[in-house]
C-alpha cells in the first residue's frame, strides 16, 4: 500500500473551522470560508440559496477515467453549552488521547470529517479520481440543505459521508426523522400582587446526548424529570409558572432546565423548597447513569408576568401523553431502536409555549404515524403543529461492491474487518437516495463520543486510522 500524508493539516483545519460559529441556520460564514478555499486552491466550486457548497477537483493525473467520487459532510453543528453561539468561542484540548472543549460541545460532529474532505482537496500527492467535496447546511436542526439540493449540484454516484461517528462500523442505513414543532398559544397574564414568593427551580448535570444513538442508555431526559417535579407539586397545592427554559437543542436529549414559579407565601411556598432533597434523591435512583444531576430550587426575583393555567395545563397533559425515548426495539436488527421520540426543547415565548419533538423510525410509515399521533394530541390541547423536517429512511445493499470495497480497504489497512450496521440517526443520505437515482453511500468516521453535548470528544488515534481509510479507499477508487 501507499505511504499516505499524516491527519496533521486535518486538525489544523478542524482549528481553523472552530474559529468560525456555525450553528444551524448561521452557516454564512462557514459557506463563505469554504468558498476562500476553493478559490485559494484554483478549484471550481459552487454555492447554491441554502449555503451549501461543493468544491470540484479534477483527478489525479491518469486517472481521469475512474468515476467520480463524492465526500460528503454538513458544516453546521449542535451548540450546546453556549451562551452565544455566535461568539462563543470553542476551546478545544487534548487529555490522555481523545480531544475535547471546555464547557460547550467540540464540533467534530462533523468538523473532523469536513477536515478530511479538505485536507484530501489541499494535497496533490494524494492520489484520487475526480472528487466532488459537497457540505451542506442545516443538517443538525431540519437537513433543509440536502432536502433543497437541485438534482444537477452532483454528478458522482457513489459517496463516502465522512459524518459517522462510529469508527469500527460502516453505517449503511439511518432512521428516518420527523422534526415537528408545536405552539401553545397563551396571553400572559399581569404577574399577581400581595404576599408571593419567586422560586427558580434548576436542573442541571444531566448527560444529555444525542437523541437518535443515545435514546437507549437510560439517560434522564430534562423534560421528563422537570414533568414530574411539576406534576408532583401541582398536586400538593396552587401556583404560578412564569417562565420555562428547557433542553438545548431539538436533536439532543434535554440535560438542564430553569422554571420560574410564584406560590403564596405563608406554610405553602415552604413546600417547594422541602422538595429539594426530595427530588435530588428520587433523580439518583431513577437515573444512575447520570450521577451528577442535581436539581436547585432558590428564591429569585419576581417577573412582571406569568403563563395563563389553562397553558400550563394544556403543556403538562401533552407532555402526560405523547410517547417520551425508546417505543420500539426492532424485530429484525439485533439491539436495535426501531422507532423514537425526543422532546428536545420547551421554551415560553411571549405568545406562546414551543415545544419540539423529534421522531425516529426505520419505518417511514410507523414514523409518520407516531408523528401524526403527536401532533393529533398537541392539536387536542389547542396547538398548532409545524413540521420543520421529514427525512426518509435509507439502507444500502451491504453486498455491494461499493461497500465490499470499503470493507475490505479497512481490513487491509487496519487488520480488521468493521461492522455493516444501520444507526438509529437521522443522515442526509435519504435525500441523496431521492435526489440522485443509482447513488451508493457508506458512512465512515472516528470515534466521536457524546455528540450533542458538552461532553462531546473524539479519539485522536482513530482519526489517524480513518484518515489512512479514507486515502487508500481513493486511491483504489481511482482505477
Amino acid at each position: 500500500m501507499t505511504m499516505h500524508p499524516s491527519p496533521e493539516r486535518v486538525f489544523s483545519i478542524f482549528r481553523e473551522l472552530n474559529r468560525i460559529p456555525r450553528p444551524s441556520h448561521h452557516e454564512q460564514q462557514v459557506a463563505d470560508y469554504l468558498c476562500r478555499f476553493a478559490e485559494r486552491l484554483h478549484l471550481e466550486y459552487e454555492r447554491d440559496k441554502e449555503n451549501c457548497v461543493v468544491i470540484r477537483k479534477p483527478a489525479s493525473p491518469g486517472h481521469e477515467g475512474a468515476e467520480p467520487i463524492v465526500l460528503l459532510n454538513h458544516m453546521d453543528m449542535v451548540c450546546v453549552g453556549m451562551s452565544d453561539p455566535l461568539t462563543t468561542p470553542i476551546e478545544a484540548y487534548v487529555d490522555n488521547g481523545w480531544m475535547k472543549a471546555r464547557g460547550t460541545s467540540l464540533g467534530a460532529d462533523n468538523g473532523i470529517g469536513l477536515s478530511m474532505a479538505l485536507a484530501v482537496l489541499e494535497d496533490d500527492s494524494i492520489v484520487h479520481p475526480a472528487l466532488e467535496v459537497i457540505t451542506t447546511t442545516n443538517e443538525e436542526d431540519g437537513m433543509s440543505g440536502a432536502s433543497q439540493l437541485s438534482r444537477d449540484f452532483l454528478k458522482g454516484r457513489k459517496v463516502i459521508n465522512l459524518d459517522s461517528e462510529d469508527y469500527d462500523t460502516i453505517t449503511t442505513g439511518a432512521a428516518g426523522a420527523c422534526l415537528q414543532f408545536h405552539r401553545i398559544p397563551m396571553k400572559r397574564l399581569p404577574a399577581p400582587g400581595g404576599k408571593r414568593r419567586w422560586y427558580r427551580i434548576c436542573f442541571e448535570g444531566g448527560l444529555g446526548g444525542h437523541s437518535g444513538v443515545d435514546i437507549n442508555k437510560g439517560r434522564c431526559s430534562a423534560v421528563i424529570a422537570m414533568w414530574a417535579i411539576l406534576a408532583a407539586i401541582y398536586n400538593e397545592y396552587d401556583f404560578d409558572v412564569a417562565s420555562i427554559n428547557l433542553g438545548e437543542a431539538n436533536a439532543s436529549i434535554a440535560s438542564r432546565a430553569e422554571i420560574v414559579i410564584c406560590v403564596p407565601s405563608g406554610e405553602a411556598s415552604e413546600f417547594v423548597k422541602m422538595q429539594q432533597d426530595m427530588i435530588n434523591e428520587w433523580l439518583h435512583e431513577e437515573y444512575q447513569q447520570d450521577p451528577d444531576i442535581t436539581c436547585t430550587i432558590e428564591k429569585c426575583e419576581r417577573l412582571d408576568t406569568i403563563i395563563p393555567t389553562d397553558a400550563f395545563e394544556a403543556l403538562m397533559n401533552s407532555l402526560e401523553q405523547i410517547p417520551q425515548g425508546v417505543v420500539k426495539m426492532s424485530d429484525v436488527m439485533k439491539d436495535t431502536v426501531e422507532t423514537s421520540n425526543n422532546v428536545g426543547r420547551i421554551v415560553t415565548e411571549q405568545d406562546h409555549i414551543l415545544i419540539s419533538t423529534h421522531t425516529r423510525s426505520f419505518i417511514d410509515k410507523e414514523m409518520d404515524e407516531l408523528a401524526n399521533e403527536i401532533a393529533g394530541i398537541f392539536t387536542d390541547a389547542g396547538a398548532q403543529t409545524e413540521v420543520v423536517m421529514r427525512a426518509p429512511a435509507w439502507q444500502e445493499d451491504q453486498q455491494s461492491a461499493f461497500l465490499q470495497l470499503v470493507s475490505d480497504t479497512f481490513r487491509d489497512v487496519l487488520g480488521w474487518r468493521p461492522r455493516m450496521v444501520a444507526m438509529h440517526f437521522v443522515l442526509e443520505a435519504g435525500f441523496f437516495v431521492q435526489h440522485y437515482p443509482g447513488i451508493q453511500i457508506a458512512s465512515i468516521g472516528p470515534r466521536i463520543m457524546e455528540p450533542h453535548s458538552t461532553n462531546e470528544r473524539v479519539e485522536l488515534s482513530t482519526v489517524n486510522d480513518i484518515w489512512k481509510v479514507l486515502l487508500e479507499l481513493l486511491e483504489r477508487l481511482s482505477v
